[in-house]
């Protein structure tokens, strides 16, 4: 009664908490709340082992599974068997014939690379990539930002450029077999300013002209991709630019040019891995002439390894070559992509 009749005249007794506040639980003593598991979507919990290897959607690896027994199969393999050779003393033998290959260290290498025709090899690529790659990087930059603010053709110029790309090289090889010949169009129109000897047959010409061929076929290929970046550029950086005072020049440089550094990088890249490669424009134009002036390294692995039977030799020059791409690959993409 005493403490009904309290309640009813506003007071309270001892040990009551204050009206108008509720009790707060005490966590003195109460134990640290443990933290939530963290769960992965998709995968339940104590997915096995396999699951956690093969991911949420297995069917993944089961739709590229062709394509890595493809690389595998084409590429690893051979790459594999490839360095074997440049290791040991090997040749070919007849079907069924077992002969010893003894482990030789880098003879093979030693070998190769006193050789002169390495050696011009190895030079005259230097200067493919020396005219090539510069010259693919600039016309395709320029040639895309001409595509890029034009306004009418635009798609007929795209096209056109591509074409070359896209036409087997044999085909447009004959092309400029008939251009560049000694009695070609080239040199009726230059008449008495015309090379002599003529350009295919010049051994201070004919490398600058194989490396001008390969940037003109591969062109197209690069202006798309320089004009996709571009196109991903804002425009309001361009005007702001030209409305503090910049010049068209200055706006380029300081706007376009970093917008599309990183595509400049991966230009660079597929045009050393593509030097690195060339093989069929001078074995149909000059066959490595004249006087191995047009010789290069992939060219001389087919030379030493399938005409002159001498796979091991040919398998060293094969693992330089990849080891010089590498290493000319890797320099410039950290040249190109520092801050």
């Amino acid at each position: 009664m005493t403490s009904l009749r309290d309640s009813r005249d506003g007071t309270r007794a001892a040990g009551d908490p204050p009206r108008g506040r509720r009790p707060r639980p005490s966590t003195r003593h109460a134990p640290p709340a443990a933290a939530p598991e963290r769960r992965i979507p998709g995968r339940r919990p104590g997915a096995p082992r396999l699951e956690r290897w093969l991911g949420n959607s297995p069917l993944g690896l089961v739709l590229t599974a062709p394509y890595t027994a493809y690389v595998l199969v084409v590429f690893i393999i051979p790459f594999g068997v490839g360095v074997w050779m440049a290791f040991h003393d090997y040749f070919f033998t007849a079907p069924g014939v077992s002969v010893p290959h003894p482990f030789v260290g880098f003879d093979n290498f030693t070998e190769v690379l006193g050789e002169e025709k390495t050696q011009r090899a190895f030079a005259n690529l230097g200067l493919f990539m020396a005219i090539n790659i510069p010259l693919t990087v600039v016309l395709a930059l320029v040639l895309a930002s001409a595509l890029n603010a034009a306004t009418h053709w635009r798609g007929f110029f795209r096209v056109a450029y591509y074409v070359p790309y896209v036409t087997a090289s044999v085909a447009t090889l004959a092309v400029w077999l008939f251009l560049f010949n000694g009695s070609g169009a080239v040199n009726k129109v230059l008449g008495p300013w015309a090379p002599d000897p003529s350009w295919l047959a010049n051994k201070h010409l004919v490398m600058p002209l194989i490396a001008v061929y390969v940037t003109w076929k591969q062109l197209g290929f690069y202006v798309l991709l320089y004009l996709a970046a571009l196109q991903n550029v804002p425009k309001e950086l361009h005007e702001a630019a030209l409305t503090d005072g910049a010049g068209r020049w200055q706006a380029f440089r300081a706007v376009t040019l970093p917008a599309v550094r990183p595509v400049t990088s991966l230009v660079i890249l597929l045009s050393i891995i593509t030097a690195g490669q060339i093989f069929t424009e001078p074995f149909l134009l000059t066959g490595g002439g004249p006087s191995g002036a047009s010789l290069t390294p992939a060219l001389l692995v087919y030379q030493r390894g399938i005409e002159q039977g001498e796979p091991d030799a040919a398998a060293a020059i094969g693992l330089i070559l990849v080891t010089g791409v590498l290493i000319i690959a890797t320099v410039a993409r950290r040249v190109m992509e520092r801050d």
